[in-house]
């Protein structure tokens, strides 16, 4: 473990995270993946853990710890090889949670964040939409102010955590005609009058429920407005550091899982009377993965570094999420060519590996739209700066 970033503290983290996955998790993973659906009383667990709360304040039960405990929740959970399972905890405490720490007053705070810390409570984040994708900007959903309250109409789609969270963490367009000056952000009690949801079926992540809801006529008390209004836009941007660092380290650790099942596979696998690591072709193709995939994950322990001094690295974490997931996508299919006709078996980690991995490079931003946004930082000198 590397020891720049590491202490003694995390690592002792380390092996207790591991041991709770191992007992709690593990023997529930196939189950999860099968019914597409996670049993509430593990949220609970998490919870009790304290695994919630790891960024937030104590105020409201968290524990307040740095950046790098949150690197070993993530490494972690991509090495029980469920990444339905993992969108599904970081979604909760790193994109919903998020929101309501950095825009929710103490009302708020104390309604929706705590009990998320403790496990009662599930969140989800609400931006994408049908028509929009990854443009943020273009989104339809509309929040009219009504007296004390707005009114909420539209519809979001690929929602992690869509179907069975309790609340909504919600962008919508409060002043249409400003653009992404007139998007707001709210909070919204699931069980309220005129939101449903559907669940969809996808390649991968299928532990996770993943949603796509409407809203008609959504009544949202005024109360419920995070931050201030029209600063929408520049609070999603503002954590898109963090989300596609998240992107990153998720890619890192899920090839690193790989190339490890990978060598222990290729170690005892004979072929022609010797263990198949001993062929030059294949040793020198663990080579150059293997190399990608520290770099790639050196590169993310010095943003998380830099991140949790308070620096605003959008560029970096940009960077992160580009370069990680195209890594992970190439290495896990490596790895699986590697085990020949088993790679291709569901007994096996690496054919779910590789659905799971096919997500990195289209949530949380396309690498498409990445690219687009790091021209602009190198070429056009287009400057990103906190939300005021």
């Amino acid at each position: 473990m590397n020891n720049m970033y590491f202490t003694e503290e995390h690592n002792l983290f380390r092996k207790s995270l591991q041991d709770f996955l191992q007992k709690e998790v593990v023997p529930n993973i196939e189950t999860w993946e099968k019914t597409g659906s996670i049993d509430r009383s593990i949220w609970k667990k998490f919870g009790d853990m304290g695994f919630f709360g790891i960024n937030y304040p104590e105020a409201y039960g968290g524990l307040n710890l740095d950046l790098f405990y949150t690197v070993i929740l993530l490494e972690e959970l991509q090495k029980i090889n469920s990444g339905g399972f993992a969108a599904a905890i970081w979604a909760h405490a790193y994109l919903a949670m998020t929101h309501l720490n950095a825009e929710g007053d103490h009302t708020i705070k104390q309604k929706y964040l705590a009990p998320s810390i403790t496990g009662d409570k599930i969140g989800c984040l609400c931006i994408t939409e049908p028509f929009g994708g990854s443009d943020v900007a273009g989104m339809r959903t509309t929040a009219v102010k009504e007296g004390d309250h707005y009114v909420l109409n539209g519809s979001k789609t690929f929602i992690t955590n869509g179907v069975y969270s309790d609340y909504l963490v919600i962008a919508a367009k409060t002043n249409p005609e400003l653009g992404n000056k007139g998007i707001s952000i709210f909070v919204v009690d699931r069980d309220v009058d005129g939101i449903s949801a559907t669940k969809l079926d996808k390649l991968g992540w299928r532990a996770s429920d993943t949603g796509e809801i409407a809203f008609d006529n959504v009544k949202v008390p005024a109360s419920n407005l995070m931050g201030k209004e029209g600063k929408g836009f520049s609070y999603i941007v503002q954590h898109f550091s963090l989300e596609r660092l998240i992107m990153g380290v998720n890619a890192h650790a899920r090839a690193e899982f790989a190339l490890e099942y990978a060598l222990k596979y290729m170690s005892e696998r004979q072929a022609f009377n010797k263990t198949i690591d001993k062929f030059q072709a294949l040793r020198h193709n663990v080579a150059d993965l293997y190399t990608d995939m520290e770099i790639c994950k050196e590169f993310n322990y010095s943003v998380t570094y830099r991140l949790n001094k308070g620096e605003y690295v959008v560029k970096e974490a940009t960077m992160s999420k580009l370069k990680a997931t195209k890594m992970a996508d190439e290495v896990i299919y490596q790895c699986l060519q590697f085990l020949g006709g088993y790679g291709y078996m569901e007994d096996y980690p690496m054919a779910r590996l590789l659905r799971d991995s096919r997500l990195g490079t289209i949530g949380g931003g396309t690498s498409e739209i990445l690219r687009e946004i790091l021209s602009k930082i190198i070429i056009d000198k287009k400057e990103y700066k906190p939300a005021t």
